[in-house]
């Protein structure tokens, strides 16, 4: 096995130990960058042996939050898949390997809705056009993946004009849908219009048939760059720091919490319980709770509870304090519901769950005396804002960082930030499984000890 370079040292670094992504160059012409003329703007390019480290700290102790796993660290049985420790820097090269003026790129929003999906589109037209991407190659498939091949929503032209302002708006401007992925049809769509370029915007599912899309395009001898640009509103992508649209998901949760807060404390024996998004991951309702200084319990996915203890909190909270805020994530406590069924899933494969947001409500009211219970449920609400300040900034640079690594030569990747820095991520790798809040990890361990949360579990 070939020997590691620590992060940091200045050995030539061994191409074993890079996360690669998989490459059209050898089937492709390369050529300067068109920025060649004026280095960037001044800014340089990037070069390919330019790494990022996918881990930067080291543990005296392996007894939490996946100390010493170089790689992805599954909290809930406590493996950890290793995975070499560099991977490619995001950014312009000096050498593209696709001639902008041939180029015909196409552009899919997937899944459930999330702030910045337009933020994303946009930044992809207006690289594709600093490129000298015609503008009428550039185009916008309608409805998800479904409008590859529906009768009823005809591809449209993505050009300056029709992108220009969208980032003032929520939701996104193709419209979206969860599955409908017939990847054989896709692709023959592809081939048929002669996209060369497919930027796939969406989360674990959307991300996984960009993968299926990608690897049946080098079935069929396709040649087109597949590109992900990872979207999860749960922040549920592994590897990467956070998902777009997740800053300001919690920023938007928080002013829920604040609202059920003014509701509790004005009534007597008042309980504000606020039901936010996170299917498996719990990162919305732990962030939001933490920033909102509001919340006196929070309930999370990865953390199971009893009733019993529950109810006793509860009634501890009301007795010190007349009234209790509750914060609980949609996936949370789905063994205590009679009618859940987690091997039933939507069309995107995800877990279609039952209402922990009523059930609590319900309860509360039946086992704790004059409890008066206020269910608050922002969801659809906080999924149609648009972008705060910190999330449009990021999604500039992911659309951005997804077309230069296409013009790279690259296929088959995803771009996000890892360990505060930009990389490409061969999507087999982010798609394995969800990403989760460790209960020993330090997150958890901070809003535990910030709201005096006991342990409700066994």
């Amino acid at each position: 096995m070939a020997k590691r370079s620590p992060p940091g040292s200045s050995l030539e670094i061994d191409p074993d130990d890079i996360l690669d992504v998989k490459s059209l160059r050898d089937q492709l012409t390369p050529r300067d960058s068109p920025f060649v003329k004026d280095n960037n703007s001044g800014g340089g390019f990037v070069g390919d042996k330019d790494v990022m480290a996918l881990e930067v700290s080291r543990y005296e102790s392996d007894e939490s939050s996946g100390a010493g796993c170089v790689g992805i660290y599954n909290s809930v049985d406590g493996t950890c898949m290793p995975l070499p420790p560099w991977a490619r820097r995001a950014g312009p090269r000096k050498t593209i390997y696709h001639d902008p003026r041939n180029v015909t790129a196409a552009v899919v929003t997937c899944g459930g809705l999330c702030p910045g999906l337009n933020d994303v589109i946009q930044n992809i037209v207006f690289t594709l056009l600093d490129y000298g991407v015609q503008e009428d190659a550039i185009f916008g498939i309608k409805y998800g993946l479904r409008g590859f091949y529906s009768r009823n929503a005809k591809p449209v032209e993505l050009n300056a004009h029709a992108v220009e302002g969208i980032h003032l708006r929520g939701g996104t401007i193709l419209g979206t849908s969860r599955g409908g992925a017939d990847i054989k049809e896709i692709v023959r769509r592809l081939s048929l219009w002669g996209v060369n370029m497919l930027f796939v915007v969406g989360g674990n599912g959307g991300n996984a048939a960009a993968n299926a899309i990608q690897m049946e395009c080098e079935e069929q001898k396709v040649l087109c760059t597949v590109v992900g640009v990872p979207k999860s509103i749960d922040n549920d992508i592994l590897l990467i720091d956070k998902c777009f649209g997740f800053d300001t998901a919690v920023e938007e949760a928080q002013h829920a919490l604040l609202a059920a807060k003014v509701e509790a404390s004005s009534a007597s024996n008042g309980v504000g319980l606020v039901r936010l998004m996170g299917r498996q991951s719990g990162f919305i309702a732990m962030q939001a709770s933490m920033a909102s200084g509001v919340v006196d319990v929070c309930l999370i996915p990865e953390i199971d509870f009893q009733e019993d203890k529950l109810m006793a909190c509860i009634e501890k909270i009301l007795g010190r304090k007349g009234h209790a805020v509750v914060c609980v994530a949609e996936g949370a406590g789905q063994t205590l519901l009679a009618n859940s069924d987690s091997h039933v899933t939507d069309a995107s494969g995800n877990p279609i769950l039952a209402d922990i947001g009523i059930f609590l409500r319900d309860r509360i009211k039946k086992l704790i005396k004059d409890a008066d219970v206020k269910l608050i449920d922002p969801s659809y609400l906080i999924r149609a804002v648009p972008t705060n300040p910190n999330d449009r900034i990021y999604c500039k640079i992911l659309g951005q960082g997804a077309v230069h690594g296409a013009f790279a030569g690259f296929t088959g990747f995803t771009v996000g930030l890892v360990n505060t820095h930009y990389v490409y991520l061969p999507i087999p790798v982010i798609i394995q499984a969800a990403r989760t809040v460790d209960p020993k990890g330090r997150s958890w361990n901070r809003l535990k000890t910030a709201i005096n949360q006991p342990d409700l579990h066994d």
